[in-house]
């Protein structure tokens, strides 16, 4: 079950732009109440987006695929639904970056589950989110983004190939294909 979740969980950069509860969102920020924190901290704090006046605060702040340079993301039309942004509040720890993956992870497999699907992004343009959203940048650091939508596009899993490129692409009909590297090279010994 672990494992068909898992492989469901891509990032999708475009989705049917459907309406994504505050509820639902709430839901999955209930599931990071569960998973470890370091030191017990519990430094992680969210801002739930799911309007539309809101989503575009936070779309416009994001740069949506290093690999793909020609494409400057979705179109409207085929944005994310949702944000869900998380903060470290600076008073309880710094930087928790080990937090951080957990729970996004945490709630990108609590999305699988209700049918949805989303990408985390890392690049941001964090002085112009801070601004749009009124976050105040001495207690709180803007640590992640996670877009969320029903998926419009087909993410395939490849292994990856001689060459040793792990660049994701596109082909002609917009699959998108990450490469991935087999079991026997991910163990050492």
């Amino acid at each position: 079950m672990l494992k068909e979740l898992l492989q469901k969980s891509r990032s999708f950069r475009r989705f049917y732009e459907e309406p994504i509860s505050r509820e639902t969102l709430e839901e999955l920020v209930e599931l990071t109440r569960y998973v470890p924190s370091t030191a017990n901290s519990q430094a992680l704090k969210y801002i739930l987006s799911c309007t539309p006046q809101e989503n575009q605060k936070v779309f416009e702040c994001l740069a949506w695929a290093g690999a793909l340079p020609e494409w400057d993301g979705p179109e409207e039309g085929e944005r994310p639904s949702a944000y869900i942004v998380i903060l470290c509040d600076q008073s309880l720890g710094k930087n928790k970056f080990t937090d951080n993956g957990i729970v996004a992870q945490t709630m990108m497999l609590g999305a699988v589950e209700k049918g949805l699907g989303g990408c985390m992004f890392g690049s941001i343009n964090r002085p112009k989110l801070a601004e749009n959203l009124g976050i105040d940048t001495e207690k709180y650091s803007i640590d992640l983004v996670i877009a969320l939508g029903r998926p419009k596009e087909q993410v395939v899993i490849v292994d990856v190939p001689e060459s040793g490129d792990i660049k994701y692409y596109r082909d002609e009909n917009q699959v998108h294909y990450v490469p991935k590297r087999a079991l026997k090279d991910l163990i050492l010994n």
